[in-house]
């Protein structure tokens, strides 16, 4: 089969498109033939070395990838046959083979796929979208709510302002550029801001008429972040979910004492409490997909493209899910 492999850590180049040797499934494992398969912003860490987490960097030489969907075609012993032919979905773990033609996965781990829900669309929803609903269990979002936000053009911000506006909340959302400022919007954004600009609090401010931010859902970090942060009203609520402009929104404990705040973060435990754990978000999430009440964003590209599917990831040149398609 042809795959994505990586010998050493470093740039999107090191990862070679090539013929390897199909997996096989063990015990309780079935392989699936990939239709589509998922990239995140973790894959790029562990393509750099630069990973800084709970678990173990991956041993190389590998073949990234932790989202796969597509049709199983051969059976592990024990499982049963009634598997062969499914559509399926799978988070498979850190690292763990999906950017290839075939990849094996565990059966515990597979969620069936309505024959109506497309196979791009489920990689989003057993990665991205189970992160989205976690953020949503932290934050519980009301229609009372303003809620502001970040990085609303990429996967998970895409999600966020789908649900929120299907509460009958207001909802601010950035983007940096028109284009992606244009994809908020049609995502059904109250009010779209391009953080590029340099007076784009303003805007907020002056386009939300004397409402204030009660509520902000913030992946960016940095100075999008930052500014999203003073736009708090008193009694305002900051959740947290990453940083990918390099570092967090950075406050102290007055801060939050002298305007009434409160910050919580939404990502590891802070997600799992009466989740049902990761297997939990990951069924709410496709349900959500398969009813129709979310719709992913999706970006593809060739699976011999997945070098500029981490550089587009990396310079925020992608719109939604980047997902790659063997």
């Amino acid at each position: 089969m042809r795959a994505i492999r990586q010998y050493a850590f470093g740039p999107p180049e090191n990862l070679r498109y090539e013929e390897v040797p199909d997996p096989r499934p063990g015990p309780g494992q079935v392989t699936i033939s990939v239709r589509a398969c998922g990239v995140h912003l973790v894959d790029t860490m562990l393509r750099k070395g630069t990973y800084e987490g709970p678990f173990a960097p991956p041993d190389l030489p590998m073949i990234p990838g932790r989202e796969v969907a597509g049709v199983i075609d051969e059976l592990g012993d024990g499982v049963g046959e009634d598997l062969l032919g499914r559509r399926v979905v799978a988070h498979l773990g850190m690292a763990s083979g999906g950017y290839a033609e075939r990849a094996v996965a565990n059966v515990a781990d597979l969620h069936a796929l309505p024959d109506d829900l497309a196979y791009d669309a489920a990689v989003a929803m057993v990665g991205t979208g189970r992160m989205t609903i976690g953020i949503l269990d932290v934050a519980r979002p009301t229609a009372d709510d303003v809620v502001l936000v970040t990085a609303a053009a990429g996967g998970i911000g895409t999600m966020l302002v789908q649900a929120v506006r299907n509460l009958g909340a207001t909802v601010v959302g950035l983007a940096g550029g028109a284009a992606k400022v244009a994809r908020v919007r049609e995502s059904g954004a109250t009010v779209a801001a391009d953080y590029a600009a340099p007076d784009w609090g303003d805007r907020v401010r002056e386009a939300l008429d004397g409402r204030g931010v009660s509520l902000v859902l913030d992946g960016v970090g940095g100075e999008a972040g930052q500014t999203a942060f003073g736009l708090l009203a008193p009694g305002g609520r900051l959740v947290l979910f990453g940083w990918s402009a390099g570092e967090p929104v950075r406050f102290t404990s007055s801060d939050l004492f002298q305007r009434s705040l409160s910050a919580s973060v939404a990502l590891g435990p802070g997600i799992l409490r009466g989740s049902g754990g990761l297997r939990g978000l990951q069924e709410r999430a496709l349900a959500e997909a398969a009813a129709g009440r979310l719709v992913p964003a999706v970006q593809t590209f060739a699976l011999k493209d997945a070098p500029a599917a981490h550089r587009a990831l990396e310079t925020r040149a992608t719109v939604g899910k980047v997902v790659l398609v063997p």
